[in-house]
């Protein structure tokens, strides 16, 4: 199936959440009528991002806070001495039922992982769009239709294999997938030995460490790691440590097993975006009631603004087709709710798109009663570990991207402790370590990364006349379709958006014009 989108254009001068200025915010966005996952791909990796179906990218030398799309790689990821505190303290609750006293202030209420704040939410609600989804899944597959038949008739079969899925978009929000749930088995905890090759004389700190070593190996039984895939998964490249002084992996740390007598569960369920999932459906009332308990007390919103419309065309509409490629992950692409299941009651959910390359995360709402585990770390640890999971099977699937770094409002720099990670280039778009950006955006706000001067956009709109067009019902090159316009405003803004989107994107998606 083709991405069908409808370019809105340029939005200035709109409230920010970042940092409250009335009419700082610059963005130009589109409506995703439906989107393929690599279509979704190639448009994070140019600075674009999703809330719910509405696509939009900061205009970065423009908006009063640039939006810096940043991410993490998972495979060469360390836990920091702050990640593993907040890992150690949920083991601790979960074993013990300990709460853990002046914890609370590790990181903001608000959404670890919030890039649509209010002014977007606010803008998405105030385009109306008003289109008709059927009429025009109608037109599509008419036209596809058609563009298949003249297609099998000439011998350029490879040329068309892009644009000629004879699929209709269907009114939906989302697919029909079968339920996936990642079950987490309960692991005999590593055993502990003291390491005897160390020499006689050794620091104080050395000799605490190890009587707490002793300690643990008379506490808890010996035993092997067994990675933590779901059911039928290849076993885990992530294997134990062999020596008692290297330091845990970051799935040790989660993974630690749990007495019988664990006074609390945890289980993590994936479940797809789709009212056709049994799963997604049965849980999706205490999904919403969660949803709205968080915005009520992280963002102060009236619980009459967080309504049940709100909540799905936010967080479960999605323009994304899922696929299921055999060379995907187990759960297939697409969009997901990564549920924390705590003693049968949901205490967060992680809202994610599972992309060729990377897990991207959405938002993630909990339940503020459970504030003091510091939930938004804990998700993206587990969302980090999770992509080391399906690295596993889909080995082109190795980053983890946590939407926007802004580093002019302090409550969102704290996604630059996630280590190793990059940020992306807002005029070349290339990946920079952060480390290398820092000192620049120390300077001022806006910042090309790329210190090449010499280098340009590679993936930029050379040849405008080969973006796809769908206009009254038929597929066309922009090169036909501009002999049909007069209004110049129009070809601006066609120019406009072939240029963000770039080439590739521009070639492969419809651009939706009436």
């Amino acid at each position: 199936m083709a991405s069908v989108v409808e370019y809105k254009g340029l939005k200035g001068g709109y409230h920010c959440g970042y940092c409250d200025s009335r009419e700082g915010k610059a963005s130009c966005g589109m409506w995703a009528h439906s989107m393929t996952v690599q279509d979704y791909q190639d448009l994070i990796d140019r600075g674009w991002r999703r809330s719910g179906k509405y696509v939009y990218k900061p205009v970065m030398n423009q908006t009063c806070c640039p939006q810096y799309t940043i991410r993490c790689r998972p495979l060469q990821f360390q836990p920091s001495k702050s990640h593993k505190k907040v890992l150690k303290k949920m083991l601790k609750f979960l074993a013990k039922g300990e709460i853990s006293k002046g914890n609370c202030g590790d990181e903001p209420m608000d959404s670890t992982m919030e890039d649509a704040v209010a002014g977007d939410f606010a803008l998405i609600n105030k385009l109306d769009i008003k289109c008709d989804l059927k009429t025009l899944s109608d037109d599509l597959k008419e036209s596809l239709e058609s563009e298949e038949k003249k297609k099998e008739k000439s011998s350029k079969k490879e040329e068309s294999k892009e644009l000629s899925h004879s699929q209709a978009i269907e009114e939906k929000l989302g697919s029909g997938e079968p339920s996936y749930s990642i079950k987490v088995p309960t692991v005999p905890k590593p055993g502990k030995g003291a390491d005897l090759s160390k020499p006689p004389c050794r620091k104080a700190k050395e000799i605490r460490k190890e009587r707490k070593r002793l300690k643990l190996m008379q506490q808890s039984p010996a035993g092997a790691f067994e990675g933590f895939q779901a059911q039928g998964q290849p076993p885990s490249l992530f294997p134990p440590k062999a020596k008692s002084n290297q330091p845990k992996s970051l799935e040790d740390l989660i993974f630690e097993s749990l007495p019988e007598n664990a006074s609390h569960k945890l289980e993590v369920r994936l479940v797809p975006v789709s009212f056709e999932d049994p799963e997604f459906k049965s849980s999706f009332s205490q999904s919403f009631s969660l949803y709205v308990k968080y915005q009520v007390a992280a963002h102060q919103d009236p619980p009459d603004e967080c309504g049940k419309t709100e909540f799905t065309r936010f967080l479960c509409s999605s323009p994304l087709e899922a696929e299921n490629p055999p060379n995907g992950p187990e759960c297939g692409f697409g969009s997901f709710h990564q549920q924390y299941w705590l003693d049968g009651k949901i205490v967060a959910v992680g809202v994610i798109d599972i992309l060729p390359s990377c897990v991207s995360s959405v938002y993630l709402y909990y339940d503020p009663d459970y504030s003091f585990l510091s939930l938004g770390i804990y998700s993206a640890l587990r969302e980090i570990a999770f992509t080391r999971q399906l690295h596993e099977k889909t080995s082109q699937l190795s980053y983890y991207y946590m939407g926007f770094y802004i580093h002019s409002c302090p409550k969102m720099k704290y996604k630059g402790q996630y280590r190793p990670s990059d940020l992306l280039c807002p005029e070349t778009y290339v990946w920079v370590p952060i480390e290398q950006c820092l000192p620049s955006l120390e300077k001022s706000k806006y910042c090309r990364f790329n210190q090449d001067l010499e280098a340009v956009d590679e993936g930029r709109s050379k040849d405008p006349d080969r973006m796809q067009v769908f206009y009254k019902k038929a597929i066309m090159p922009y090169g036909v379709y501009k002999k049909h316009q007069k209004d110049p405003s129009e070809e601006a803004t066609v120019l406009q958006y072939a240029s963000l989107v770039g080439q590739t994107c521009s070639e492969r998606m419809l651009l939706f014009r009436n």
